[in-house]
Parts: C-alpha cells; structure tokens; sequence
C-alpha cells in the first residue's frame, strides 16, 4: 500500500517557552488553577463560529526541548516507530535511497544544511511552533527553525494546486471535519526527508494529511497519514 497512518502524536500548549520574554505576564483567556497555573485539562476554546481555536504555541511532547531520553525517541527520528515493521513497505528505488543516506551518517539531509525539515518533520523537532488561525488562512510559525520558516493553510474552499514550483513544505489546504482540522499538502520537491535517523526518502508524489484536534486547552493530537506511491 502507498498510504500510511505514520503517527499520533500530542502536542502541548508550550506558553511558558516560546514566551519566555513576557514569564510574568499572566495571559488573557487562559484559564487558571486555584494556585494560579494554567489548567490544561479545562475545555478547549471555541471561535464565535462554535469550531475549536486552534490558536496558541504548541510543541510536541518528544521536541528538541524537552528530556533528551524523550527526544530520542521521538517521530522526529524515526515517524513510523509507533508501527509494525510491515505496516511500511518502501518500493526498491526507496529503500536504495534509504540505504544510501544511512551508510553515508546522514550527511545528506537537507536540515543540516539549513533547509526546511520538510512536512511533517518539522511538527516533531524543531522546538515550538505557533498557530494563527482565521476564517480564511491558518498560519503555522515555525520561529525557532533558521528563517522563521512558516506553512500557510488555506481555508477559503481553493483546491490544491496544480505544482509548477514544488517546494520544501509543499502547499496547503485545510477544512474541518466536525471538530477536526484537516490539512492536506502537496507539491513537494523530490530529495526530502521523512524522518532523520531512519532517512526515509518521498517522491515528488508525496501526499501529507495532517489531523489537528484540540482535546483540551492545553493538548492536541496531530495524526499524520503518508501517501506516495512512488515510495511506499
């Protein structure tokens, strides 16, 4: 099969990181403890349209700042690690590619060279990352990468586009499947990087669907599927 459930993965409100210049100034909106911490677990906040606001600095639980024992482990290295070993099946001209990019350490990776991870690298390692969600764009900024590199996300009911430029994150197009943001990329440039300790290679045929749900005010679980005929 060319397409696979590649991860799950829970991301935390990451506040107190990202906006390290302002740590006393108590947020508006955010609800509290009696001791005056956020409540993670209070209900996720709602936009005047009744749809969850994504809106907020996330990081994943495993990121570059959190315990280097969790880091290790995290989709950032190896995305399928939470899958059994048949469950991801390369075609021959991947596996070659794979092979390749571990027997030479890796030295081939894009990020190293202070490109784009690519999507959906970039979730899992590159520290927080903020959301800006409107009726018509959701913005991901991603400001701790070289460049301030971002993703926008268009709302506005276009199409994905026909690729001409393909590019390191691909283009985006996102809608809501009840209280679930669904975004769907593609458009990427042949040479990417899935993970980096495995080096799994994708093709210029990449298709990324990514599943943002809020669970609560502090937590959302981001599932990722992988479509490429042409790798897997």
């Amino acid at each position: 099969m060319s397409r696979w459930l590649a991860a799950a993965c829970v991301l935390v409100l990451a506040t107190s990181i990202a906006d390290a210049q302002w740590l006393n100034y108590r947020t508006p909106g955010t609800p509290r403890l009696p001791d005056g911490s956020p409540d993670l677990s209070a209900p996720p906040p709602r936009l005047g349209d009744g749809r969850p606001d994504l809106s907020g600095i996330w990081a994943a639980e495993c990121a570059i700042y959190g315990r280097d024992s969790c880091f290790t482990r995290s989709l950032f290295f190896n995305l399928a690690k939470d899958l059994k070993p048949d469950d991801v099946q390369m075609t021959p001209w991947a596996a070659q590619i794979q092979a390749q990019r571990e027997s030479r350490n890796h030295v081939d990776d894009p990020y190293g060279y202070c490109l784009p991870p690519g999507t959906p690298r970039i979730n899992f390692g590159g520290g927080p990352f903020r959301i800006l969600q409107t009726p018509q764009i959701t913005a991901l900024l991603y400001e701790t990468l070289v460049g301030m590199t971002f993703r926008q996300v268009f709302t506005d009911g276009r199409p994905l586009p026909e690729v001409l430029e393909p590019t390191w994150l691909g283009y985006s197009v996102g809608r809501w499947d009840g209280d679930t943001f669904v975004v769907e990329t593609t458009g990427f440039k042949d040479g990417g990087w899935l993970d980096t300790l495995k080096g799994r290679p994708h093709s210029d045929a990449l298709h990324v669907t990514e599943r943002f749900r809020r669970i609560n005010f502090g937590h959302m679980e981001l599932t990722v599927t992988i479509d490429d005929p042409k790798a897997f």
